[in-house]
């Protein structure tokens, strides 16, 4: 190598080696200028999650669950896989009282399995029921059922779901962490959440003329409002063909479920 090469040749290098260093200067003064300092409250919080970054909080995880908590006046209760135990001792260190409500769980709001309701065709494909929902309303006679192929089993982190015998999701609620991500999955709403407290459901979600609900389900309800006028109460009432009930209302009587024509109410 002649001496002018090996001159070029030490001149870039010593040039990349000074930028390097200048770069590296310039980091280091950038990394102090702009520094964001963390509020040691948040971080205090978010190691009292649980870590499970489900979103069940309505938050992209537990770190910005705890900055919501911290920062923006998020409830002390929102996280719903550490439940009232976490909420304490979130209460504890944000110097707030928090008070311990009843748990709710996961409850199919359908009883139209195969032994119910008509099935129009096997379904064979990519599992669930969004995609065969692109390919059709879907495999039951009823659009509104619940279509039986697990997109909720699968959308639950916590193994609380699985699929029973008779086509429908069952809950573990000794696994159940009601986070919510089974009932945001479900794409007909099927899925909601209900406390052990309420004992009157209406297993159902269609909204379909009585006639038309005959003619594909024995259990749907037909919106023929006896439960409604058989109510003490009032708290049912029948909106699009579909009875709803008013859980402030409601004393668990059962009225409503003994006049039931369609079996679609049930007292638990």
């Amino acid at each position: 190598m002649s001496a002018d090469l090996m001159t070029v040749v030490i001149n870039t290098v010593s040039v990349l080696v000074g930028l390097c260093i200048a770069v590296g200067a310039m980091l280091v003064i950038a990394s102090k200028v702009f520094k964001v300092e963390s509020n040691p409250l948040v971080d205090d919080v978010a190691s009292l999650l649980p870590g499970a970054n489900c979103g069940g909080c309505g938050f992209a995880g537990c770190a910005a669950c705890a900055e919501a908590i911290v920062l923006k006046g998020a409830p002390i209760n929102s996280c719903p896989v550490g439940g009232y135990d976490v909420a304490k001792q979130i209460g504890a260190v944000m110097g707030q009282e928090v008070t311990e409500s009843e748990k709710e769980f996961p409850f199919v709001r359908c009883q139209g399995g195969q032994a119910h309701c008509v099935t129009l065709f096997d379904y064979e494909g990519v599992e669930g029921c969004k995609a065969a929902l692109m390919l059709c309303d879907s495999r039951k006679g009823c659009t509104y059922g619940c279509m039986g192929l697990g997109t909720c089993v699968r959308a639950c982190k916590f193994d609380a779901l699985s699929m029973g015998e008779d086509g429908f999701p069952h809950v573990n609620k000794n696994l159940c962490t009601s986070c919510g991500n089974c009932i945001a999955a479900c794409p007909n709403g099927v899925l909601t959440f209900a406390r052990d407290s309420e004992k009157v459901h209406v297993l159902c979600r269609s909204h379909d003329k009585g006639k038309d609900v005959k003619a594909v389900c024995e259990v749907g309800c037909i919106g023929c409002k006896k439960c409604e006028k058989e109510c003490p109460v009032e708290a049912i009432k029948v909106t699009d063909f579909l009875a709803e009930i008013d859980r402030e209302k409601c004393t668990g009587c059962g009225a409503c479920a003994a006049i039931c024509p369609q079996k679609a109410i049930e007292v638990r």
